[in-house]
């Protein structure tokens, strides 16, 4: 997959099927845009994902905390097939382009569009004046085909967002949160040595600490599946501070795989949260939290 970021100057030399919108947490609404895309690979179109870095309301001074870091992005786009990424630059220049000029400068002329998907309420250019209308009132004259799509809802009727999807993450209903998604809600890095304290008492552990405006759910046990170098381990994950062992500022994922004993230290690995055990605690001492940690392990094994 060809990802293009930092610039707003560049040129996509092939036609293209455009996806755009902010693909925070790429849920299932998400996905079917990525579907319109993809299916017209086969009408020679290369899939391209066209989104903001920063997002429009980050930049603006909104919760910089994200489902999904840029890097997460880049693996389930490039999973799903596509074969272009534009983060396209948001600063106070590029927030100022009237949405005319963003059509025929930015999809017409530099990415070749000719087919593009995008919710209903989709809106870009200066003060977010661009619009679904507009978008289809200028495809006639610069030849681009529109396909709006309708958000998409639960099966009680709740429109999937990328607003309810971290409402989820943060009240810790991870199965909601994988309904919600298509897949359990991930946190990924590089393995890292820890303090080790899990392997003097018999669980021997690996760590990772995320991105710092990757959105955490609420500190506590999880079971939990691990990615590693493409093999899919079945685990039991602490997501927190460990105040237990003296605590620390930056919360990380410390997860214990079974019957694993690899040394991957400096590997990249990924955790996907499957259902909240329990919230973190500080215990009494070292026996006692080998005592939970057998708990855990026994309950999130069965």
């Amino acid at each position: 997959m060809e990802i293009i970021a930092d610039t707003s100057e560049f040129y996509l030399e092939k036609e293209t099927a455009v996806a755009i919108g902010k693909f925070d947490g790429v849920h299932l609404g998400h996905r079917r845009l990525l579907d319109e895309i993809l299916a017209l690979k086969k009408r020679g179109l290369s899939a391209c994902v066209f989104t903001f870095d920063p997002a429009p309301s980050v930049f603006f001074g909104g919760d910089p905390h994200v489902l999904n870091t840029n890097e997460e992005k880049h693996v389930i786009f490039e999973r799903m097939g596509v074969d272009i990424l534009v983060e396209f630059p948001m600063n106070s220049e590029t927030a100022a382009t009237s949405p005319e000029r963003f059509v025929t400068e930015y999809l017409v002329n530099q990415m070749n569009t000719r087919f593009i998907a995008a919710g209903t309420d989709i809106s870009f250019g200066d003060k977010g004046l661009g619009n679904a209308e507009l978008l289809k009132k200028m495809s006639a004259e610069y030849n681009y085909e529109v396909k709006l799509i309708d958000k998409v809802h639960t099966a009680d009727g709740e429109e999937i967002s990328s607003s309810l999807v971290r409402s989820c993450v943060e009240k810790g209903e991870m199965e909601r949160v994988e309904e919600l998604l298509g897949a359990a809600y991930s946190v990924s890095g590089k393995i890292v040595h820890g303090n080790q304290i899990g392997r003097t008492i018999g669980f021997p552990t690996i760590n990772i600490y995320p991105n710092e405006n990757k959105l955490l759910p609420p500190y506590g046990v999880y079971t939990s599946k691990t990615v590693i170098k493409g093999k899919e381990l079945y685990s039991v994950s602490n997501v927190g501070c460990k105040p237990t062992i003296g605590g620390e500022t930056r919360p990380s994922v410390e997860t214990y795989i079974y019957d694993f004993d690899g040394d991957v230290y400096d590997s990249e690995a990924t955790v996907y949260l499957e259902k909240f055990c329990r919230p973190e605690r500080k215990f009494s001492g070292l026996d006692e939290l080998k005592a939970q940690l057998q708990k855990d392990i026994e309950e999130s094994r069965r």
